[in-house]
């Protein structure tokens, strides 16, 4: 039998700390509703909030990996811009070749052609020299390799250069023709040259498609990482907005039952009136 005491609300203390209960369930589901998360501190899950910052952490610095493989994306595309020049340049020079190879040109048309071919030559090396982008280059002979970032360890992914200059070629700044002989012996020359030049751009066009495809992957990793951050903090908001109803209608019933538990101290009362 419960015992009526004037000291001890036994009923009120137990609705007191039931309604508290539900209070603090309450504001952790408001809290997840405003912000989104689940677990949005250590405090709330010190192992998760852990994993997910670590995550974040790696998540994050691929932006950097990203931003790496894109430049080396745009230097190789320059240097293929300037290489389908250079091969159109080296297509001209075969034709003032053979052109000048006639034995039956006047000496005037012959000068004119090896002016051409002289100008055509001349504008490889420009062609090459301007195939920079944010100062690199990969096809002036400058340097042998350029490495881009390729994971968030700080590993990187190799481009190996493509010297598209004119002794890259197997050509020189004075190579030139003097006879119709030495025009006709031009063509072999420049032939060379240009499976010399094409076999190199094939080389860079399978190393783009490369860096292409790992960017695809850093890109998709990324993808994964945030998801599974999202999975191990995100609150589910349906489900806490369910919650969140439940919690409401069991915070007026906890009034009501804190309000009825209280009464019974004046009924206790009305026994001495």
């Amino acid at each position: 039998m419960a015992l009526n005491s004037i000291n001890t609300n036994s009923g009120a203390m137990i609705a007191l700390q039931n309604l508290n209960s539900t209070n603090n369930e309450l504001g952790v589901t408001q809290q997840r509703i405003n912000t989104g998360k689940k677990i949005g501190s250590a405090k709330d899950n010190g192992a998760i909030w852990a994993t997910a910052k670590n995550q974040s952490a790696t998540s994050s610095s691929i932006n950097a990996v990203k931003d790496s493989l894109q430049r080396g994306q745009s230097t190789i595309d320059v240097a293929l811009a300037a290489g389908d020049t250079v091969t159109d340049l080296l297509g001209k020079m075969k034709e003032k070749a053979l052109a000048a190879s006639d034995t039956s040109l006047n000496t005037a048309s012959f000068n004119a052609l090896k002016a051409d071919f002289n100008s055509l030559r001349d504008q490889i090396t420009k062609a090459v020299s301007n195939a920079k982008f944010n100062g690199a280059s990969i096809i002036d002979g400058k340097t042998t390799k350029l490495t881009y970032l390729a994971n968030s360890d700080g590993s990187g992914i190799t481009v190996n250069s493509k010297t598209l200059s004119l002794a890259g070629i197997g050509l020189s700044t004075t190579t030139t023709f003097t006879t119709a002989a030495a025009a006709k012996t031009m063509i072999t020359t420049i032939d060379t040259a240009l499976q010399t030049a094409t076999n190199k751009l094939a080389s860079l066009g399978t190393s783009s498609t490369g860096l292409d495809t790992h960017l695809n992957f850093v890109g998709k990793l990324q993808d994964s990482l945030d998801a599974g951050v999202g999975n191990l903090i995100d609150a589910d908001l349906a489900k806490e907005s369910a919650k969140l109803q439940a919690l409401q209608t069991k915070q007026q019933l906890g009034i009501q039952a804190l309000s009825i538990a209280n009464q019974s101290s004046s009924s206790i009362l009305s026994l001495f009136r």
